[in-house]
This record gives structure tokens, C-alpha cells and sequence, in this order.
């Protein structure tokens, strides 16, 4: 038993005495009883969810060498945590400390991880919240919790007998943004008290006190946390680039049974701007395909489903009519050719199975990762982009409602066309450009890429329904049996220069 509950015990064989004897009101003294248990079960309650009210992974155990396709930002965060480690180096030198470290980028990246892997590489004691934990409709709340956050990371280090801890605020923007723009005021007394302690840190703190913070939105915080002194140091958290993503893929598949058909670079290829998360994801959802399918290994057909499952949602249970089919595929089909004579071998597969929003798709393998386009290769995604359209319009004289997203890609990649100088306008200034004569220039470019999509595609008009029949049969077609067909149909020119690309 308690003391605690020695004294609440206590305290109510006293009352119940003192009423039998009528010394004093039995029933007010009830009613005060009840009122305060329940003031303070709700305030225990609170505290309770409070940031500063519970332990989140105070021994994270991950390292770094979990943590694929962050090299760079592996690199620069471990060089700002020997700060910490080497303290009393640091010390001689008259080096000021780190006291902040902010990791920003887009969601999924693996910014909790590397906060994670930051307190086993110092071997911190590690606390976790989340900005939106700190913010309630009563002013002080929020700034009581921080400092009750900073006060329980130092008696957490003591009790398990560490030299530091770090404080891991996630979504910061929600606590940290710029002050004045919030009518409330508890917002900004929250971020007044989270500077406060951030400045009363320094090297001969025992235990010492290291904040990391992650963000998406970086423009959205108050200059005053992002000054030296506070975060000094702000790393970007990215995608991962080619390698990066196969690095991801082997640690996510290390211990999984896979098949020996599994190449992990080709998925590697395949997955062009998706994050750790994602990569995650389609690791895990191969796996439950090969559960469901009765399969002791996972297969590459299963990633690729795997990878379309990620991407563009679940199968739906829509069902189009037979004309409605193989009017999707003839569209796919339309963007699949135009994809392949522009960029040969890029095509990984055409379905029609409905996913999410879209009726059908074509999974294009990109050559590399690129984050720089010429006005050759922006034209010739605005063709893939009409391709589908076209294709249609050439089989069946008219256009459907489904190019609607083909429409706002292609109009979207002229406007940039424009907006960078690679235009008839050349070099323009965009906040003095006129309405009128940008809508004027886009719709010259597409109808432009229009003509040249389908002078494209009416070599093969003839043979697209025949391949629309076997897509609506088989429901989807591999990449390499497209290419088979589309070499055997096309002119021997075409051929030719196909076969030289691809070489």
C-alpha cells in the first residue's frame, strides 16, 4: 500500500467517525470529497497526457546504420552531435555548444528515425512530443508543459545515470510559428517559454539538454528560434535519390524471404520520388501479397503490384462496362506508345484495374533521377500527357472525360515552359507577364504538341483496338510484351532508331 493511499483511507475512516459522532455535517463534507477527487483525478489525467507527463522511448535503439538513403544528412547531423559527445574538447576550445538541431523535409523522409538514431549515437536519453501537445485554449498551459518537459529530460538522464538527453519536438511549425499571428495567446507564451529554455542551456549543465526539432513547413517558423543560439543547425531531410532508395529496399528486405526473380534495382528505378515510408510500405504490402497468394517467398510481380498499390491506392470495386474498358485501354495504350518511340524502354506496365481515382495507368521506368529538364524534354512530356486523348479520338472520332488530369499536367508543364524562357516569348518576368498573353502562349504550345502527338500516333490507329481487346482480356500488359508489339508494328525507320536508343 502506498502512502497515498494510506492517507485517502485514513482520512475517510476520520470522517465517518466524526459524523457517527455528529461533530460534524456528514453530507457537506461528502459533497467537498467528491468535488475535489474529481478535480484531481481530471488534473492527474492531464498531466498524464501531458508532454512532460509520460516517457516515449527513453531507449530508442536505433542506429544509423538503420537508416538508408540519408547519407548526406547522416553525415552533417552526426558531425553536429560529436558537440555532444565530446564536450570537454570543446570546452578547451571555447566552442559554443549546439543547443538545437532542426531536421526539415517532406513527410516520411525519416526525420524521427534520425532523432531516434541521434540519442543511441550520443547515448541520450530520449523524450518525444509533438508540437500540437502543447497548445490548449487556456493561456500558461502550454508553457507550463514545456517547462515540465525540460525539468522531466534532466531528471530522466539522472535516473538512468546519462551525461545528456534530447528533446525530440515534432511538427515544431504548430508551436513555433510566427508570433503575431495568432489571436490567441497561448501560442505565443508557448513558444516565449520554449526560447526561455533553449537560452538558459549551456556546456556545464549537468545532464545537458539537446532539442531537435522536425518540420515540413521551415518558412512558417519565428526567426527568433531560428537565430544562432537556438537551432544552429537546420539539415534537410530529403527524398532519396537511386541509390538511396536501394540502399532503403536491402535493409527493409533483409530478413524477408525473397525470390531469386527479386531484382530490388529495378524497384529501385521504379519508385522515382518516393520516401522511406513508401518504400516501407511496398516492402510490406509484396509481403502480404505472397500471405494472401499462399506464397513462401515474395516475387517482383509482387512489388510491382506492391509499387501500383502505393502509388495510386487500393483496387476499387468499380466496374466499367466492356465499351467503357476498352476505351481506357485504348487510352493507356495511346500514352504507352508515345512514351516508348520518346524515351524507348521506358514503359514498366499498362493496366486498367481501377485504382483510387484513376480507370487505368501506365507505369513509366525513368532513366535516372532528374531534377533539371530541357524544352525538348518538357514537350515531350506534354505529348505522353495529350497522347492518351489522342489515341481516342483517333479510334473513336471524339474524347472522354477521362484526360481531365492529362489536360492539367500538360497545361501545367507549358505554363513552365513559359515561366522559364523556353518559349516563342523568351525570358519573361513572371509577376509583370499578362494574363492574357500567357494563356495565349500555352495554348499555342499545346496545340502545337497536339499536332505533333498525333502525327505520332496514326502510323498504329489501325492496330490499337487489336491490343485494347488483349489488355481488357488480360487486364494488364508487361512492359517488354508492349515493346514486342509495338516493334513488330512499327516502320523499319522507327524501328531502327528504336533499336539504336535503346543500344
Amino acid at each position: 500500500m502506498t502512502m497515498r493511499e494510506w492517507l485517502i483511507g485514513t482520512g475517510i475512516a476520520v470522517v465517518a467517525f466524526l459524523g457517527m459522532l455528529h461533530v460534524i455535517q456528514i453530507i457537506p463534507v461528502l459533497f467537498l470529497a467528491g468535488l475535489g477527487a474529481m478535480l484531481w483525478v481530471v488534473l492527474d489525467r492531464r498531466n498524464a497526457q501531458s508532454p512532460a507527463g509520460r516517457d516515449v522511448a527513453v531507449r530508442p535503439n536505433v542506429s544509423f546504420d538503420e537508416i538508408g538513403g540519408q547519407e548526406s544528412a547522416k553525415r552533417e547531423l552526426m558531425e553536429a552531435l560529436d558537440f555532444l559527445r565530446y564536450r570537454d574538447r570543446i570546452a578547451q576550445l571555447g566552442i559554443r555548444p549546439i543547443k538545437g538541431i532542426l531536421l526539415t523535409g517532406p513527410p516520411g523522409t525519416g526525420k524521427t528515425l534520425m532523432a531516434k538514431a541521434a540519442a543511441t549515437y550520443t547515448d541520450s536519453v530520449f523524450l518525444s512530443a509533438s508540437g500540437s501537445e502543447f497548445v490548449e485554449m487556456y493561456v500558461g498551459v502550454g508553457a507550463s508543459r514545456v517547462r515540465d518537459l525540460f525539468r522531466r529530460a534532466r531528471a530522466l538522464a539522472k535516473r538512468e545515470n546519462k551525461d545528456s538527453a534530447i528533446i525530440f519536438l515534432d511538427e515544431i511549425d504548430v508551436v513555433g510559428g510566427r508570433r503575431g499571428q495568432h489571436s490567441h495567446q497561448e501560442y505565443d507564451q508557448t513558444l516565449n517559454q520554449l526560447l526561455t529554455e533553449m537560452d538558459g542551456m549551456n556546456t556545464s549543465q549537468h545532464p545537458f539538454v539537446l532539442v531537435m526539432a522536425a518540420t515540413n513547413r521551415p518558412d512558417m517558423l519565428d526567426p527568433a528560434l531560428l537565430r544562432p543560439g537556438r537551432f544552429d543547425r537546420q539539415i534537410r531531410v530529403d527524398l532519396p535519390d537511386k541509390e538511396g532508395r536501394l540502399h532503403i529496399l536491402r535493409i527493409q528486405t533483409k530478413n524477408k524471404p525473397l525470390a531469386p526473380d527479386v531484382d530490388l534495382e529495378h524497384i529501385a528505378r521504379e519508385t522515382f520520388g518516393f520516401s522511406g515510408a513508401q518504400l516501407e510500405a511496398v516492402v510490406n504490402e509484396a509481403a502480404i501479397m505472397a500471405l494472401r497468394k499462399g506464397e513462401s517467398v515474395i516475387r517482383q510481380e509482387m512489388f510491382r503490384d506492391a509499387v501500383d498499390k502505393v502509388l495510386m491506392g487500393e483496387k476499387t470495386g468499380r466496374r466499367p462496362t466492356d465499351e467503357e474498358l476498352e476505351r481506357v485501354a485504348v487510352h493507356e495504350i495511346g500514352h504507352a506508345i508515345v512514351t516508348e518511340l520518346l524515351r524507348p524502354g521506358a514503359v514498366s506496365h499498362i493496366t486498367i484495374a481501377p485504382r483510387g481515382r484513376a480507370l487505368g495507368f501506365v507505369r513509366q521506368i525513368p532513366e535516372d533521377d532528374q531534377y533539371l529538364y530541357t524544352k525538348d524534354q518538357l514537350e515531350q512530356q506534354i505529348d505522353i500527357a495529350l497522347a492518351g486523348c489522342l489515341a481516342e479520338e483517333l479510334q473513336y472520332g471524339n474524347r472522354s472525360t477521362g484526360a481531365q488530369n492529362d489536360f492539367q499536367q500538360a497545361s501545367q508543364l507549358a505554363r513552365t515552359m513559359v515561366r522559364c524562357g523556353l518559349s516563342r516569348l523568351g525570358i519573361v518576368d513572371e509577376e509583370h507577364l499578362p494574363e492574357r498573353l500567357l494563356e495565349r502562349e500555352v495554348r499555342f504550345i499545346l496545340a502545337e504538341r497536339e499536332r505533333a502527338t498525333r502525327d505520332l500516333l496514326r502510323p498504329y490507329q489501325g492496330e490499337i483496338a487489336r491490343l485494347a481487346k488483349q489488355v481488357v482480356r488480360e487486364e494488364s500488359v508487361d512492359g517488354a510484351e508492349f515493346r514486342q508489339w509495338l516493334n513488330g508494328l512499327a516502320p523499319a525507320e522507327l524501328t531502327s532508331a528504336m533499336t539504336t536508343a535503346s543500344e
